[in-house]
């Protein structure tokens, strides 16, 4: 199977290519694509760039033009639960656009006519990804993610988003992935470590986390890689 690896920073990548070792490197469409075989399977890694634009341009290209036949997303949020603390792990149920607003019109936030409000994540790649987090010992949480083209610092707005979305946490890419891979028939799974509580000047906590936290998913979307048949 031809399974595609995004995030959306390079950092986020960065242990999965060290891990790989060997790959081809492909230049296309402003963006580069890493391409080898792991686990029985032809991979193609990429990082997208931050927001919806560039990860839909991203996950429509593994699609069309690489041939992936899933795509795998990692890569970090801020908490809208209050369940979930700094270094948690969620896997997508669905996803929403919680800046899509075209209520005006009579419709809901996050929804287009012909289009879908919630997008649903593959049930198959969760229950994989469940067996992983047992495996190795990880705790994993499943929940609705919103996606947004804003980095949200502020409690107000997150409290509306919680209330608004029902969202669990929030982020820049997932909705915009799974809106592609939904229309495109490809399964997809978006895999999100908690950086932050999204209510606050977040950037000392996101810099301090990021590194760790790109290992640690890292290590959870390889083992999926080699579970997945």
């Amino acid at each position: 199977m031809k399974i595609a690896i995004m995030g959306a920073m390079p950092e986020e990548i960065a242990p999965i290519l060290e891990h790989m070792g060997e790959y081809a490197t492909t230049a296309y469409a402003g963006n580069k694509f890493y391409e080898c075989s792991y686990g029985g399977h032809d991979l193609i890694i990429t990082y997208s760039k931050i927001g919806k634009v560039f990860s839909t341009l991203t996950a429509a290209t593994l699609i069309e033009r690489f041939g992936a036949e899933m795509v795998l997303f990692s890569g970090v949020a801020g908490a809208v639960s209050d369940e979930l603390n700094i270094g948690d792990m969620i896997v997508s149920t669905s996803l929403i656009q919680h800046d899509l607003d075209i209520t005006a019109f009579g419709h809901p936030y996050g929804y287009v006519p012909e289009g879908k409000q919630y997008v649903e994540a593959d049930k198959k790649l969760i229950a994989i990804a469940h067996e992983v987090a047992k495996e190795i010992g990880v705790s994993l949480q499943e929940g609705i993610i919103a996606t947004g083209d804003q980095f949200i610092a502020d409690p107000e707005r997150k409290g509306w988003i919680r209330e608004v979305c029902n969202a669990d946490a929030l982020e820049m890419e997932g909705a915009s992935v799974a809106v592609v891979c939904d229309v495109m028939e490809v399964p997809f799974f978006i895999l999100r470590s908690i950086s932050d509580a999204a209510d606050m000047d977040a950037s000392f906590n996101f810099d301090e986390f990021l590194e760790s936290s790109a290992q640690v998913s890292a290590e959870f979307i390889i083992h999926m890689v080699e579970k997945i048949g």
